[in-house]
């Protein structure tokens, strides 16, 4: 696949997720596979944390249900382009249903991170912001500075939704972190910090 010519890209994907994650109050987070994982995982495991770390295009729909099934917290995705594609027919879902308490943010570095960089469509132009603008999202954001991560934070946290950003991000990223891959673990300790309720 040819890439196309960009600015030039300057973010940190776990600068970023450490910005955000600086305000979540009492935010659920549903991670898409691969480095989103450790991304989260960098600023501190949490028990509202729902590592996906062996679902492909599925975070989207898992937070959706959590949102759902939570409407008074507010649920965060934070997930790659690659993930996200793999499951683009999501944004269609949620466009409709417009869940308020949802936001997705999506770090795009144009590349399938976790198996070697091959680049993902978002590299040949593919406009995901536009894809969830004409899935029915009520807020988007194209982010690729600094600047442009300070002032989308209130809406990530707080817009009624469903919101949905794309950062660019550089392809590098932050060494693995060793944290659980039992995902009945996780998905327990997740069920019980949502619920309050024990014995899953």
């Amino acid at each position: 696949m040819r890439k196309t010519k960009a600015a030039k890209i300057t973010l940190k994907r776990r600068d970023v997720v450490k910005r955000i994650l600086s305000q979540r109050g009492d935010a659920a987070v549903v991670t898409g596979i691969g480095n989103a994982v450790h991304d989260v995982a960098s600023c501190g495991d949490d028990a509202r944390n729902m590592y996906l770390g062996g679902i492909m295009g599925g975070a989207s729909m898992v937070a959706f249900g959590v949102a759902l099934a939570q409407p008074k917290r507010r649920v965060l995705v934070i997930t790659g382009d690659g993930e996200l594609l793999a499951g683009i027919g999501s944004l269609l879902t949620i466009g409709v249903e417009k869940p308020k308490n949802l936001a997705i943010v999506v770090l795009d570095n144009q590349a399938y991170g976790a198996t070697g960089n091959q680049l993902t469509h978002t590299a040949a132009g593919v406009d995901l912001v536009a894809i969830a603008k004409a899935s029915g999202f009520t807020s988007t954001a194209l982010i690729t500075d600094t600047a442009g991560i300070d002032a989308a934070m209130a809406d990530i946290h707080d817009r009624p939704g469903p919101y949905f950003a794309v950062v660019k991000v550089k392809t590098v990223t932050g060494p693995r972190l060793d944290i659980s891959r039992d995902g009945t673990y996780i998905s327990r300790r997740f069920r019980t910090a949502m619920t309050g309720e024990e014995g899953w």
